[in-house]
């Protein structure tokens, strides 16, 4: 599949062309395939067991800006099912500065990266993956936009996933996932309600 327009760094309408961002080569549109929610454009690497997830989520006033990365990493973990001791740990989280992005309009933004041990589909097998969260808060909008790489590292042979694995053709990276980071735009406030 070719990236939109050819260019690899033309950015991607998101939710409707309310935000933008440039999305890496080999991005399958989940919601091409199934049903999303609303609040989430989830895309998938072609040949990896990759995902990119934008999704707005509600602004947690309650917590301090440089833990609320680590709160929606808490959150994805009880979601994976991957809360027990050992499951989830967090090993880095800084913050982003602002002249690096094109959201503007954030009052801070993170980035966290992290493992969990997770299993697709209610499979017992359980794939260890990297995520790379990026946070960037937007109090005024009551939102806080998350966008997530999951980067699977080892798979178990029981996983419906392993069958992708070995075959990769170019990963994403990391510098992708931040350049997507770096390039989300807001291009209509009215997204946000």
């Amino acid at each position: 599949m070719q990236s939109v327009g050819g260019s690899a760094d033309q950015a991607r309408p998101l939710f409707g062309g309310a935000l933008s961002a440039v999305i890496p080569h080999s991005a399958t549109d989940i919601s091409d395939l199934r049903e999303i929610p609303d609040n989430q454009e989830v895309f998938a690497h072609a040949h990896t067991d990759q995902s990119l997830i934008v999704e707005l989520v509600e602004y947690q006033a309650q917590v301090a800006d440089q833990d609320a990365v680590k709160y929606h990493f808490e959150d994805i973990a009880g979601s994976n099912k991957a809360l027990e001791p050992g499951a989830f740990e967090v090993t880095s989280v800084v913050a982003v500065p602002k002249s690096e992005l094109s959201l503007s309009q954030c009052s801070s933004a993170w980035m966290l990266t992290g493992t969990q041990c997770v299993s697709k589909f209610n499979e017992e097998a359980r794939n260890t993956v990297t995520l790379h969260l990026g946070l960037l808060r937007l109090p005024q909008y009551s939102t806080d936009v998350l966008i997530t790489f999951n980067d699977p590292q080892s798979i178990s042979p029981d996983s419906s996933s392993a069958a992708a694995v070995g075959i990769s053709r170019e990963p994403w990276t990391v510098q992708d996932f931040q350049r997507l980071l770096q390039t989300l735009t807001l291009h209509n406030p009215g997204l946000f309600g």
